[in-house]
């Protein structure tokens, strides 16, 4: 049986036929994953063929991008429901919560009853959200305006998180298996990263997957550099709404972490991760911001005036590297493809891990995904499920032993990094005191391969780069061993 008839097989209700040719159905509207997996699940039967009528009247009516339509259907006093991406914006001035819709260019004049704030006070925070909305407009009275009240709202969480009957799921397929199956959840075929040798071919699949680690562990800061055109931005920008990608250029305090102005939190606190795209073009010159960035970096705490920042969101840089003829890096200083903020030895070592993007394939037409799938927004609400589950930290603590005068910042990010790969790949092992003694010396071969070597690899990386730019860190590593 192909990885694709399993997963169809193993999640008969969570499985989505996904392949290149679907985008067609969605008219040109600029989609993410997590809602068109979630529109052909629902318009699709069991064998994954799609009502493409019934794709394109939910579309023209629930979805529809078309604003003057919306703005005259307001203006006749209709009631508007829509599923769509609003962004939310506290009004201090108005003593409101407004609310926009960029894209059928509904931005003024348009705010959130207090009402429906109070019983979604976790939902409807400042920042970008999805979700079932009701809109209804209320005529100018006196030299009062017309305005739009959104009445009701209903999170975009299409799907219930059965955690253990995933966990169950996940026993029915091999750690190989396991790995063509998230690959292909990302929308790319498997077997578009085949290389030279097995080993090859799980190195690159290994190190593709490990852009989803920041996806899964709290506060874990990451950096990858590669050449163009191995998905990069693609990825993080289609795979969760718990995920924010960062254009280039720069930012502010007020966007990152804190706007004194409006006394609303940035984007540091609003998602699980924050990715800064195209890194090499960007900076932030404000020296106060890049302190309290150094701060957040290593506590995930910022103070601000008499505003105390916390947060559990992990920051990602992406960007591209100069490459050989080999596909090699031009040297082994890649800190210099960082911006000045990202350059400094002290900044630097706050990431716990280096993803090698060269190391990936580049992505062409053979490399889009054609066949059963999970649903790219059921693995998104598993991936956010995962960050504050336990067990799988204290399975490092059980079977990983290190020296115990180790640099603390190496035990940490081997350890954060070495808990996402074993969330990820071995999901289904919350306690090893539970498994046979086979199991058990099974698991612990498989956790070194897939989990603790590469976590210890990726720290190296960040090692050696902070001991280019400072002789003042050291570039060994501590010794850790199951």
């Amino acid at each position: 049986m192909d990885i694709s008839d399993k997963i169809k097989q193993t999640f008969p209700d969570l499985a989505v036929y996904k392949s290149g040719n679907m985008d067609s159905l969605f008219g040109g509207r600029n989609l993410p994953s997590f809602v068109k997996d979630y529109i052909v699940k629902r318009f699709s039967d069991t064998a994954g063929v799609v009502d493409r009528e019934a794709v394109r009247d939910y579309l023209d009516t629930k979805m529809t991008n078309d604003g003057g339509q919306i703005r005259q259907r307001l203006l006749r006093g209709e009631k508007v429901n829509l599923t769509c991406r609003f962004i939310v914006q506290s009004d201090l001035k108005a003593g409101k919560t407004a609310f926009n819709i960029a894209d059928v260019d509904l931005q003024s004049d348009a705010y959130i009853l207090p009402s429906v704030i109070e019983s979604h006070v976790d939902d409807l925070i400042d920042g970008e959200n999805w979700g079932n909305i009701s809109l209804e407009y209320f005529e100018p009275q006196g030299r009062k305006k017309g305005y739009v009240n959104m009445t009701s709202f209903r999170p975009f969480r299409p799907y219930s998180v059965d955690y253990d009957y995933f966990l169950k799921a996940r026993e029915h397929f091999t750690v190989e298996e396991w790995m063509d199956v998230l690959i292909a959840t990302m929308e790319y075929n498997p077997d578009s990263f085949i290389g030279e040798t097995e080993e090859d071919t799980i190195m690159r699949k290994h190190e593709f997957l490990s852009r989803l680690l920041i996806a899964v562990e709290p506060r874990l800061n990451t950096i990858e550099l590669g050449p163009k055109g191995t998905g990069k931005s693609y990825v993080y920008n289609n795979l969760s709404k718990y995920l924010w990608l960062v254009g280039n250029g720069g930012t502010t305090r007020a966007r990152m972490f804190y706007n004194r102005a409006t006394k609303q939190f940035g984007f540091m606190k609003t998602h699980d991760a924050v990715l800064i795209d195209e890194v090499t073009t960007f900076d932030i010159k404000d020296d106060e911001v890049r302190s309290m960035l150094k701060g957040y970096l290593e506590s995930g705490k910022a103070a601000i005036d008499n505003v105390q920042f916390q947060s559990e969101c992990g920051l990602g840089l992406i960007g591209n590297i100069g490459l050989n003829d080999d596909m090699k890096p031009l040297g082994n200083d890649y800190y210099r493809y960082l911006p000045g903020v990202f350059r400094d030895s002290a900044t630097l070592d706050r990431f716990h891990g280096f993803i090698q993007g060269w190391q990936m394939p580049r992505l062409g037409i053979g490399s889009i995904v054609d066949g059963w799938a999970l649903n790219t927004e059921y693995i998104s609400e598993i991936f956010h499920t995962m960050r504050f589950r336990p067990e799988y930290a204290g399975i490092f603590e059980d079977i990983v032993s290190y020296d115990l005068s180790s640099d603390l910042r190496d035990l940490k990010a081997v350890k954060k990094i070495a808990t996402a790969y074993a969330k990820l790949l071995f999901p289904h092992i919350l306690n090893v005191n539970t498994l046979e003694q086979d199991a058990l010396e099974q698991y612990k071969a498989d956790y070194t391969k897939y989990c603790l070597v590469p976590a210890i690899k990726k720290r190296q990386i960040i090692r050696d780069q902070c001991h280019l730019l400072d002789k003042e860190y050291k570039s060994e590593m501590p010794d850790f061993f199951i």
